[in-house]
């Protein structure tokens, strides 16, 4: 075989790549481990899907139905009602969380006080290691109806209280605003992060050039953010068939009132399930929910990767 002309470098092998990036590699360890033993190692058990479950016979030994187990959701005549309350939930949070975290992280960056900058994001990033069901109870205690607190400022001021968990209307309203509150700080930090990368040599010209914070803001920052927003985007989109069950659980719990814009798939299935113990629909439940989620991922990325190719995921 004739040597390789001069100049041009002999490609790395295998072994040769992995002892040049073995820390990197060893970074990615803990990662790798997560996805094998919580992804893929588990992707068998979709089978429960399949099959009337049995406890004695396990998994593989339970007699197979087919799609007896997706008639649940086909013939309980609330699919529609559930997946669009539980898509029209994930997609106002999904973009609220994000607009409103960008618009969080751009003000946080105009903080000269490098000291309040500080406190400004571990005051915001706090409610995000609040449990669910704190969260459930601190909402309980502001709405309750005979000794909620905003009733009772609304007593004190001589005017009527108000009775939430008696109107459906309002708690569309009212979830994504505690959902605003519990995540923005987490997503805040996210942002914030990409806008820390941007070349300072590129601010520090645009300064010289006489460009205002609003134009730097326009014209510099939201065009880094650009990347970051699309891809969290579309990795949230993955999920957007899957809603939050501890959010919704802990705050309505089983006020049937407000299940008509409150019910989503997962606390309806919880409830169905909960009385007779049947993993087999639990399961076929979240099969259908990840090849919708799935088919939705697929399409999206196809479009962006048709418009901006290099914001895609693949």
């Amino acid at each position: 075989m004739k040597d390789l002309m001069p100049g041009v470098r002999k490609p790395l092998t295998f072994a040769e790549k992995v002892k040049r990036n073995r820390t990197l590699i060893l970074m990615c360890v803990p990662a790798i481990a997560f996805f094998i033993a919580f992804h893929y190692l588990p992707l068998p058990g979709l089978y429960v899907a399949f099959v009337k479950y049995n406890y004695a016979k396990g998994i593989f030994g339970s007699k197979f139905v087919g799609l007896d187990n997706f008639k649940f959701l086909f013939t309980s005549g609330r699919l529609w009602a559930l997946t669009r309350n539980t898509v029209a939930y994930n997609f106002a949070f999904l973009m609220l969380d994000n607009i409103v975290a960008v618009f969080m992280a751009i003000l946080i960056n105009e903080i000269r006080r490098h000291w309040f900058k500080k406190i400004t994001q571990t005051i915001m990033l706090l409610p995000y290691f609040i449990s669910a069901v704190l969260v459930g109870l601190l909402v309980y205690n502001i709405f309750n109806y005979e000794y909620g607190f905003l009733n009772g400022l609304l007593k004190l001021m001589d005017m009527e209280p108000w009775a939430p968990y008696q109107e459906p209307k309002a708690w569309p309203f009212l979830i994504v605003l505690i959902q605003l509150w519990q995540v923005t700080g987490y997503n805040t930090i996210i942002y914030f992060a990409t806008i820390m990368g941007i070349d300072s040599e590129t601010i520090e010209a645009a300064q010289i050039d006489g460009v205002n914070a609003f134009q730097r803001i326009r014209y510099i920052e939201l065009p880094s953010l650009k990347p970051t927003f699309v891809i969290l985007i579309l990795f949230a989109l993955g999920g957007i068939v899957k809603g939050n069950f501890g959010l919704f659980y802990n705050i309505i719990g089983r006020n049937s009132l407000l299940y008509s814009t409150t019910d989503i798939i997962e606390t309806y299935v919880y409830r169905a399930t909960m009385t007779d113990f049947n993993f087999s629909t639990a399961s076929a439940v979240g099969f259908y929910q990840s090849v919708i989620g799935f088919a939705i991922v697929m399409i999206v990325n196809k479009i962006i990767k048709s418009i901006e190719p290099d914001y895609s995921l693949f």
